[in-house]
């Protein structure tokens, strides 16, 4: 009986020892299609995770829009149907308009952690959406207009978009509709090559970098400078799933998060100057906007979309009391000028 009792008492230890020391297991999905530098990069991140995470914490990932329609990620992830996504702010920007100080900043992830920017702007997440906003990947690359024919210009230098079948999407309509006064064609990343290829758009924006592994430039010949807003891609967790992890696994994701902030910055930078190089060499023209109307440009990508944010965030039950602290904390004043 008595070593009953002791085989019984080692097994329990075993159990609980081995309950202590279980796995965290993290589902995951990527707005994007895998051929994409920034999915690339959010899974360069998930290799950083399990490779300091083993034994402790490991990401699982399901796959990019095939496995979760990229739109119907972000409520995916407020709904634990899945733990973790990395995707673009835009595509939940009913639910947080906040996400426009990143789209319209001027910094960098690595400067807006270090001044509470990125707290801030997981404390909103996780107040207007139940999730953990993990880290701001891959900033510091801002958007061109990219065209198929070259651009036109009115007699002040201002760009002519009148015919212009220009493809649209939540990131830039603010400012291609209401400064630029375009008609945007809404469509999804994997529907603009088709597009292109069938003459539904001749113009779009996109980022300094991707260009070429969407093959877009098959069809786009101009590059119109200057560029415009920031991306805003980022991982968010599940708020239950973040509250059950253990203390260690937190710890590893939210450090990985911070150092991958850093270096998606320093690679995506060194790859939209291997694109720039490629494009050129391949025939792409770069048209510059100059004096006044380059200024009022910037101006108005940036305050079209400040617009949008502040009214957006007024109609929420939190109001807008945030706005001038995320103007403060995501565009420096100073080095716009």
């Amino acid at each position: 009986m008595k070593k009953t009792m002791i085989l019984s008492v080692l097994a329990s230890t075993a159990l609980l020892s081995s309950m202590a020391k279980a796995e965290d297991t993290i589902s995951a999905v990527h707005a994007f299609p895998e051929t994409l530098i920034y999915t690339k990069s959010f899974l360069e991140f998930v290799d950083k995770v399990n490779a300091a995470g083993e034994g402790v914490v490991q990401i699982d990932v399901r796959g990019g829009p095939e496995a979760i329609g990229m739109f119907q990620q972000p409520d995916a992830v407020r709904d634990g149907i899945v733990d973790m996504v990395y995707t673009p702010g835009s595509f939940y920007g009913g639910t947080v308009p906040e996400k426009d100080a990143m789209v319209t900043s001027n910094l960098t992830a690595v400067e807006t952690r270090a001044n509470g920017g990125t707290e801030l702007m997981d404390q909103i997440h996780q107040e207007k959406m139940g999730v953990k906003y993990l880290g701001w990947f891959d900033s510091g690359v801002c958007y061109n207009l990219w065209t198929r024919d070259a651009p036109e210009f009115d007699a002040d230098g201002n760009l002519k978009v009148e015919g212009l079948k220009l493809r649209g999407n939540a990131v830039y309509n603010a400012f291609f509709s209401n400064y630029l006064n375009a008609q945007v064609i809404d469509l999804p990343t994997g529907e603009v090559y088709s597009a292109l290829q069938r003459g539904v758009v001749d113009a779009t924006g996109w980022t300094q970098i991707g260009l070429i592994d969407l093959k877009w430039n098959e069809f786009l010949n101009y590059r119109i400078e200057p560029c415009f807003f920031s991306t805003d891609l980022g991982v968010v967790v599940n708020m239950e799933k973040w509250d059950s992890l253990s203390d260690e696994s937190k710890t590893i994701l939210q450090d990985v998060a911070i150092a991958h902030e850093q270096d998606s910055v320093n690679a995506l930078r060194g790859k939209r100057d291997e694109d720039f190089a490629a494009l050129e060499a391949a025939g792409m023209t770069v048209v510059n906007l100059e004096g006044d109307a380059k200024a009022n440009y910037l101006a108005a990508a940036r305050d079209t979309t400040w617009e949008r944010m502040k009214g957006l965030m007024s109609e929420s039950p939190q109001g807008d009391g945030n706005y001038d602290k995320l103007i403060e904390l995501f565009y420096d004043v100073d080095a716009a000028k």
